[in-house]
């Protein structure tokens, strides 16, 4: 990988997202510098999953600009897909193949040459490492998405896109994804997760960005009492 395509920031600069005469986001910004987990809050509807594709390079803006470093998104080579990892509602993991396969699948895709290694670890973070061998299609969904979250992160990425990542998780698995989290943020990376699961969020999140009707109303530094400030957020005047 090249060394041009690390960055140690995404910035988010007055960012919309347009289809038709439906405004999904409107004129967004914010800042994601590694080491931190940003929070989209809001009901459904409020642009969470436009801004999550567009950061995934998957849309491209009406207006304004996403920069990684330096690097505008308009200019970026396909390979810096490499330098982000995606969760989303789809957990793109085959049912015919085992939790094991799948993952070294993935790990292969992104060029690591110890994808076998690469997935046994996997499946050890994911608490999974005696189902590793059984099919996804026999997984419960709160299985599947423990799987999809590593297949996410298999290889290493800079930044991390997570829409509603504990969809399906039980109490013990889901203090077990905040833990990865937690562990992510300190290697370095830079996380932005969507979730309506403040209280989880709560005490997690280095910033707060709250959106209504694809606008940002609010953001928060470090929020305490999440909810409560969801709720002022969601009921107050728009900043812009």
């Amino acid at each position: 990988m090249s060394l041009s395509l690390d960055f140690d920031r995404v910035t988010v600069d007055e960012v919309s997202r347009h289809f038709g005469r439906r405004r999904a986001v409107s004129r967004v910004s914010f800042v994601a510098p590694r080491g931190s987990i940003i929070g989209l809050l809001g009901p459904n509807g409020a642009g969470k999953s436009t801004l999550l594709a567009m950061l995934a390079t998957l849309l491209r803006p009406s207006g304004g600009s996403i920069r990684y470093g330096t690097l505008q998104a308009a200019d970026a080579p396909p390979e810096l897909r490499g330098r982000i990892g995606v969760l989303g509602h789809d957990l793109f993991l085959y049912p015919e193949l085992t939790a094991r396969e799948n993952l070294a699948f993935f790990a292969g895709l992104y060029g690591r040459h110890d994808a076998d290694d690469a997935a046994r670890a996997a499946l050890m973070r994911a608490g999974l490492a005696d189902r590793g061998d059984d099919l996804v299609s026999s997984f419960s969904r709160g299985m599947r998405q423990r799987v999809a979250l590593e297949r996410a992160l298999i290889h290493d990425p800079r930044l991390a896109l997570l829409d509603e990542p504990f969809t399906g998780l039980d109490e013990s698995s889901t203090r077990a994804l905040v833990t990865r989290l937690q562990g992510l943020r300190e290697s370095g990376a830079a996380i932005v997760l969507a979730t309506h699961d403040l209280d989880v969020a709560d005490g997690l999140l280095d910033e707060a960005i709250f959106l209504r009707e694809g606008r940002m109303v609010d953001s928060l530094s470090r929020p305490e009492g999440l909810r409560a400030a969801y709720r002022r957020a969601m009921t107050g005047p728009s900043r812009s």
